[in-house]
């Protein structure tokens, strides 16, 4: 096997391919064969949404930074034993690399078993993190919903041993700040308990061995209706219909919380009763942060991933701000123009993974949430395609001009002065550019200022600071203008 990394990109290829070792190697073999769908669920990013992207990022790492996280990193790549059977029947999506060093090694499927694995090696019993970083998954891609196979996850975690919900109240905290400020549209967070899910499979007479299977099921309720996920349950996977349609109890109606608190059946299970207690009172906290009107208890939650340990989470749009589209279970199609999205962030407690590679299995209690970068930037792009703002894609504060020629070397002198004091800026790379091909460029890069040198300037010791969007021109002496252009741009 012959690994060949490119930009963005790294990709195996087989022995077909020439060695890059072959006198005969060409490299317009790479060029005939660089279709599309070797890089299926991958994309390249232009500076516009670059821009889209960085904007999203700041958000999110602003909101994380305002809670108190700390950031970290780890390889890409992990041994395959580390991320095996973490993931439930997702494990097939693991990327396996090829065996080059005595090692089995795998492309990280996600941020949280790379974290437990980085906290069981270290030591670290308490911390607050959050990481920004693409995963890798072998999904069958979805560009129009934003599903990739090479994307990136914001993770925010708090690992260690608190009283109960408060710490699981402020992830859920965190998701409601990001998508409200993100302005995506309506949202909802769903909310509910692996106890609760267990407790009900129990009463419902699910064989313990089947707990998990079933469980990622049940998972696919947002996706599928009632009767395609019995029919999965009882065809498939070979619970009893009696079982099945005592799951569909619990699961299909609306005044679900109510119910189950009344209800006799699950308070005969002692890890529903202990969820049910902890969802009271992380809707007590919940309230205190303000964050209970989009806040929902749904038992058809059920996050396939087999770490989860207690309560888990899903934040998904209701309305996405953009063009309507056709729920994935209808019969029209979305047209190619409409982005469906599912879930843009997803988390939970697991307080059982660290111990899982601590050699004395000393656990750590953990929880946290994912937001779903790509399901969010997918919208962000839509949105920004139809609005009529445009977009920068530089930060340039100052273009540095010449008003005639044979004034390059002046050009060079003050641009030198404004990188040295911090402010960012440009100039054409021509000895003799036109005023007007100068203006022009600000004008569509969106640069607010001209900082134009002419020989009366030179003469007078001033520089002609103009305003792009209003076309004000004022003289500003040289040892004034530093201080003018940060003024004007400190906004």
């Amino acid at each position: 096997m012959l690994a060949i990394t490119i930009p963005t990109h790294t990709c195996v290829w087989n022995s077909a391919i020439p060695s890059v070792f072959d006198s005969a190697f060409d490299l317009s073999w790479i060029k005939n064969h660089l279709t599309d769908s070797m890089f299926q669920g991958t994309r390249d990013y232009n500076p516009k949404q670059m821009a889209i992207r960085e904007k999203v990022f700041n958000t999110i790492v602003s909101c994380f930074k305002r809670h108190g996280a700390e950031t970290i990193d780890t390889p890409v790549f992990e041994l395959k034993e580390t991320l095996t059977g973490k993931y439930g029947e997702d494990s097939k999506l693991i990327y396996d690399l090829k065996d080059q060093g005595g090692e089995l090694l795998s492309l990280r499927y996600d941020l949280t078993v790379p974290f437990a694995r980085y906290l069981a090696m270290n030591k670290i019993t308490n911390i607050k993190r959050y990481h920004i970083a693409k995963v890798y998954r072998r999904d069958n891609p979805a560009m129009t919903r934003g599903r990739y196979r090479e994307f990136y996850q914001c993770d925010f975690d708090i690992a260690g041993q608190y009283d109960a919900m408060i710490p699981d109240a402020e992830c859920l905290k965190i998701v409601h700040e990001i998508l409200s400020e993100l302005d995506l549209g309506d949202f909802r967070i769903k909310v509910n308990d692996r106890r609760i899910l267990d407790g009900m499979f129990a009463v419902c007479g699910v064989p313990d061995n089947m707990f998990r299977t079933i469980c990622s099921t049940v998972d696919k309720l947002d996706k599928l209706p009632w009767e395609a996920v019995k029919n999965e349950m009882v065809n498939e996977k070979g619970l009893s219909e009696e079982a099945a349609d005592q799951i569909g109890v619990y699961v299909g109606g609306m005044d679900l919380a109510e119910r189950l608190l009344q209800d006799q059946k699950m308070c005969q299970s002692t890890q529903a009763c202990a969820g049910l207690t902890d969802i009271k009172l992380l809707f007590s906290y919940l309230q205190l942060f303000q964050v209970t009107d989009k806040v929902v208890f749904d038992l058809s939650l059920a996050r396939g991933l087999d770490y989860y340990t207690g309560i888990i989470y899903e934040a998904i749009l209701t309305q996405a701000g953009v063009a309507p589209v056709a729920p994935e279970t209808s019969n029209e199609a979305p047209t190619e123009e409409c982005v469906t999205v599912g879930s843009v962030a997803g988390g939970g407690r697991y307080d059982g993974l660290v111990g899982m590679f601590d050699p004395k299995g000393r656990k750590v209690p953990c929880v946290g949430v994912s937001i779903g970068i790509e399901r969010i930037f997918s919208i962000m792009e839509q949105k920004a395609e139809a609005s009529t703002e445009k977009i920068r894609t530089t930060e340039v504060q100052v273009m540095v001009a010449a008003a005639q020629k044979n004034l390059l070397e002046e050009r060079l002198r003050l641009i030198t002065e404004l990188w040295n004091a911090g402010i960012k800026a440009e100039l054409m790379y021509k000895k003799s550019p036109k005023l007007l091909s100068q203006l022009q460029h600000c004008e569509e890069s969106g640069i607010p200022l001209v900082a134009i040198l002419g020989e009366q300037e030179l003469k007078n010791g001033v520089v002609k600071l103009r305003n792009v969007a209003t076309r004000d021109e004022v003289d500003i002496s040289r040892a004034d203008l530093i201080a003018e252009i940060k003024k004007r741009t400190s906004a």
